[in-house]
């Protein structure tokens, strides 16, 4: 605890640039731009809950298959590419993966994967295009990292709490995807 706080203290001050309108991108702000929205963080947390219930492949696949997407959408954001629908696709990641975990539902790998793909990728459109107009590649590095740790903890949080208290944290996700919707 005492070596994290320091690290959290020096990311401070790139939260406050986690959104639009910063000039040159930084590590520092790359990671903060996945922990500066609920929407993110709480999809993020969630693909790693999923991916613990799922277990086996799921475990490395999901979490691989949503970094992936996702610097390939944030390419795609930082190049003006539109995505008329991010918003709505990310807010559905939300909800949808907090009811999967929710409803302890099995979807095949394949289905799981290509959903982790097409969230991803609305997510990295949405870092991408909120980024910076420079220092792309070390913003996408840092907003890569935090996705990853997000996952791993969800991943790790996933394998110690019991079965019930897990559903209870997706179906917790869920409608705090929906009170997301009806706040924007």
């Amino acid at each position: 605890m005492k070596r994290l706080l320091p690290l959290l203290l020096t990311l401070t001050p790139g939260m406050a640039l986690a959104h639009a309108g910063h000039e040159t991108g930084s590590l520092a702000t790359g990671f903060a731009h996945p922990l500066g929205g609920a929407d993110h963080l709480l999809a993020m947390l969630a693909l790693g809950l999923l991916a613990a219930q799922a277990g086996g492949r799921a475990l490395w696949l999901l979490p691989v298959t949503f970094v992936g997407a996702m610097l390939a959408g944030g390419v795609a954001g930082a190049a003006g590419i539109g995505f008329p629908a991010v918003e709505p696709v990310i807010l559905a990641s939300v909800i949808i993966l907090g009811a999967l975990v929710g409803f302890a539902l099995r979807l095949p790998l394949t289905a799981m994967a290509a959903m982790a793909a097409v969230f991803g990728f609305a997510h990295g459109w949405a870092h991408g295009a909120e980024g910076p107009t420079s220092g792309l590649a070390i913003y996408a590095l840092g907003f890569a990292a935090a996705t990853m740790a997000l996952h791993i903890v969800g991943i790790a949080a996933g394998r110690v709490i019991p079965s019930l208290s897990l559903r209870v944290l997706g179906a917790g996700t869920a409608l705090g995807g929906l009170a997301l919707g009806l706040a924007g």
